[in-house]
Parts: structure tokens; sequence; C-alpha cells
């Protein structure tokens, strides 16, 4: 029994596996800002494609980092009444760095810095650290988790048939429901005019005199088919 086993192995040891999920969490944050002049740059802004498995086990390592980012960015919010304006290290800067007001600031801020530093002991990348702390958290802001999905690819890896899938950040090519589509409501009003129609064109058809016209173009018993009439023997 796997009691207490949680995740897959995927064939690796530990390091080897923590490694390479570091490597995909960095690619997947660093796809947000695309260079396009860059050799080999992502079409698509925030997503990786691997395989089912990898994008399974890499899913909670992210959204876990980017709910580290949302309480940091809520924690200098707090603080942002005792910030100053100053450009950094200038006179006036050092001058509020050595206020109460300066030194109350750093103590709110202490754990949102810490947050960060956790962040990249996690990546060890400091743009994907950037990209985390200023971009995702603030598009994420009012969202409670799920911040990626895994969408299932028809293709296989080539040499091994691997089964592939995207891992991607929600919010950009959502597809939203619009409920059951119902048939449009019948208008009685609108209606009316064409039974209307319909019956002038009944009595336009209807032929008027006494001669039934066959189908042949001839005349019953009234005359024949030039329209002139039998003389009576």
């Amino acid at each position: 029994m796997r009691h207490r086993v949680a995740g897959r192995k995927l064939n690796r040891n530990a390091s080897h596996r923590k490694a390479m999920f570091r490597n995909m969490a960095c690619s997947l944050i660093r796809t947000m800002r695309i260079d396009e002049e860059e050799e080999g740059a992502p079409r698509v802004a925030g997503r990786i494609v691997t395989t089912v498995p990898k994008a399974k086990e890499l899913r909670p390592i992210i959204e876990k980092l980017i709910s580290l980012a949302k309480r940091a960015r809520r924690i200098h919010e707090s603080a942002e009444g005792l910030r100053t304006d100053a450009e950094r290290n200038s006179d006036a800067w050092n001058q509020w760095r050595q206020s109460e007001q300066g030194r109350e600031w750093v103590q709110n801020t202490a754990p949102a810095l810490a947050m960060r530093r956790r962040a990249f002991a996690e990546l060890r990348d400091a743009l994907a650290v950037d990209i985390l702390f200023d971009e995702l958290a603030e598009r994420f802001a009012d969202r409670d988790g799920g911040y990626t999905r895994v969408v299932r690819l028809a293709s296989v890896r080539l040499g091994d048939a691997g089964e592939q899938a995207i891992i991607e950040f929600v919010g950009d090519r959502d597809r939203v429901s619009s409920g059951r589509r119902s048939a449009p409501a019948v208008d009685v009003a609108e209606e009316q005019p064409v039974a209307e129609e319909e019956e002038v064109a009944d009595e336009v058809a209807t032929p008027t005199d006494a001669a039934d016209v066959t189908a042949e173009g001839e005349v019953s018993e009234g005359g024949d088919a030039d329209g002139e009439e039998k003389p009576e023997e």
C-alpha cells in the first residue's frame, strides 16, 4: 500500500526530479515576457508543452509560488502609506530610511522580503522571481486558486509515443459557456402577413372558369385545347 507516498517518481532520483521541475517552472514563468527577436522564443505567452504526468506534478508547484507572491503583494499594499517617493539612495531617501516611518516600513515589509527569498531559493532565477511577484501576483490578485490549466493534446511525443499536454496560465483564451441554447420565440404579429400572402397565392392559382385544365394543357368537355368551343351536333 502507498500510504503517505505522494507524487510521481518519473524514473528519476530526488535531485534530478527537483532540478527538472525547477527548470520547467522557470520556463513557464519566463514565457510571460516574450522577446520576438530572441532565437527560439515561444509563440504563445504563458504556455509550455510537456507530458501529462509532468504537467500534473508541475501544477501544484506553480500555484504555491503564485499564492506566495500574492501574500507578499498584500503585505506591500498594506505598508504603501509608509513608503516614500524619493529616489533610492538619494539624500531624501536616506533621511526617510533613518526616520521612524522608514524603520516601520522595513518592519512591516520584512515578511514579504522573506517570501521573495523563499521563491528565489525555489527557482534560482532572478527574472522568473520578478515576473512572479510583479506580474502574476497582480494578474491573479482577485482569483482564489486555480491559476493554471492542463490541456491534453491529441498528438503524441515522437520517439516513445508519450501523451503530451499543455500547461498554461488561465485568464487568456478562456471559453465561456453560454448555457443551454433555446429556440427563438415566435412572434404572432410577424406570422400574420405571411399567412395572408399564402391565401392570396392560393386564390390566384385556383381556376375561375368552369373548364378543368389538365397537366397536358387539354380542356375537358367545355372546349378544345385552343380555347374554341365545339359545335353541337
